[in-house]
């Protein structure tokens, strides 16, 4: 695939093996054993398995006896903790299937070559024009390179890119493969340098080393800074003023408004991991479940907390225990400023997030930690709203004061946040307001 200025690339897929997808030509070669390292990584693959299995059966316990709001975050809160601890042994169990049965396959039909690396029924495939693979050859690996495990292998070009594919190959092998590729690709593999319309715009200009990598990741049009008229500032605000009107007209207290800012929270963890795919893609495999782990388990002690300390007067007087029921009567209430918040959110996302580019020059990891900022500011809210609440023994001023304070952290943090992604996305200083 030949993209405008982005030069040759492979097409990369993953996932199961479809019977239909068929080569004429298939070739396999199995990763070294290393039975040391199996040995290890079994073991400690075991280690992290025995409290996984624990602590499902804990959690199954759990959600099938929620009687209550107090089960219900205790479920929550491992079911959370489970997702994150289960990233461990989910690798290390892919890693040992990889080191037991994992296998590089060579593949070839009219037009195409397929590399497949994983398992017999399951794993990557990268699929290449055979008429523009060049120099077919064969390498020896240096002994501490990535490639160290192939030891004499097989490269050819792509474009500006080195494939490699084999693992202790000898040239009269190679020399009967590539008479099989060019037999059933109907192909014969070229050799000399790549045509220009081969290579990204980067290398045919010839650019040098120092912005060569600046010109691969595409810039980002230049465009209005976010100020206080911008449609994402204004929607912001508006959605602020529903826990104002709610306060005024329908009698929400300082536990309803802490409430409902508790749910913005999970709004914005949504649109996080919508962030953090578009960002690493495949990296977000691992990291959004992890995400969702560690600010899943948060926010349902956040819950349990809020509710103690604000609604607590929701209790079945049996047992003490809030009945289900009535805690989602509470956010049945709340959706008029739930949906705003959520509308104002996701335009947000839209429009300055993708529309603008900000994702560009951010990477996952910044992204991951983006949302805690709002939880301190959560916490300090709670904190100095209930302190006045109980000096001042009069809710309404304080309601009035806490979303007041909200909306303007609320208002600065937005701006500030689009300030500084436009200037990544464009590459220095955003552009300046007129």
């Amino acid at each position: 695939m030949i993209g405008p200025g982005k030069g040759l690339r492979p097409q990369f897929y993953f996932g199961a093996r479809s019977r239909s997808d068929s080569y004429p030509y298939e070739e396999a070669f199995a990763f070294k054993r290393h039975w040391g390292a199996i040995l290890a990584l079994a073991v400690f693959d075991i280690v992290f398995l025995i409290p996984a299995i624990l602590t499902f059966r804990e959690a199954s316990e759990l959600w099938q006896q929620l009687d209550g709001l107090f089960n219900l975050v205790a479920a929550l809160f491992i079911t959370f903790w489970l997702v994150g601890w289960s990233l461990a042994p989910l690798t290390l169990t892919a890693l040992l299937l990889l080191l037991l049965f994992g296998r590089e396959t060579i593949r070839a039909r009219p037009g195409e070559l397929a590399i497949d690396l994983g398992l017999p029924l399951l794993g990557l495939r990268a699929r290449y024009r055979a008429e523009t693979i060049r120099n077919l050859r064969i390498e020896v690996a240096e002994s501490k390179s990535a490639r160290s495990w192939r030891g004499s292998h097989a490269v050819f070009d792509y474009g500006e890119h080195q494939i490699a594919f084999g693992v202790n190959l000898v040239q009269e092998g190679l020399t009967q493969i590539q008479e099989r590729i060019e037999t059933f690709t109907g192909v014969r593999l070229r050799r000399g340098e790549a045509r220009a319309d081969e290579l990204s715009q980067a290398s045919v200009t010839q650019a040098p080393p120092a912005s060569r990598a600046a010109q691969l990741v595409p810039a980002a049009p230049v465009a209005d800074p976010v100020t206080l008229a911008s449609p994402s500032s204004l929607l912001l605000i508006a959605a602020n003023i529903v826990p104002l009107l709610g306060a005024v007209f329908w009698n929400w207290d300082l536990g309803l408004v802490m409430l409902l800012y508790w749910a913005e929270s999970a709004v914005i963890g949504f649109f996080n991991v919508c962030r953090m795919i578009v960002i690493g893609k495949w990296q977000a495999l691992g990291a959004a479940p992890f995400f969702i782990a560690h600010f899943g388990g948060f926010m349902a002690v956040h819950f349990l907390f809020l509710y103690t300390f604000f609604l607590g007067g929701l209790t079945d007087e049996s047992s003490g225990n809030p009945q289900l029921q009535e805690v989602a009567g509470l956010f049945i209430g709340l959706w008029p400023a739930l949906l705003a918040l959520f509308i104002s959110h996701g335009y947000s996302f839209l429009h300055n997030f993708l529309g603008r580019r900000e994702y560009v020059g951010r990477s996952i990891r910044q992204q991951m930690g983006e949302p805690y900022s709002r939880i301190i500011f959560m916490h300090l809210v709670i904190i100095f709203g209930g302190a006045l609440s109980m000096i001042l023994g009069q809710t309404a001023p304080v309601i009035m004061g806490v979303i007041v304070l909200k909306t303007w952290i609320d208002l600065r943090s937005h701006l500030k946040q689009h300030t500084e992604d436009t200037a990544d996305a464009t590459g220095g200083s955003p552009p300046a307001a007129t």
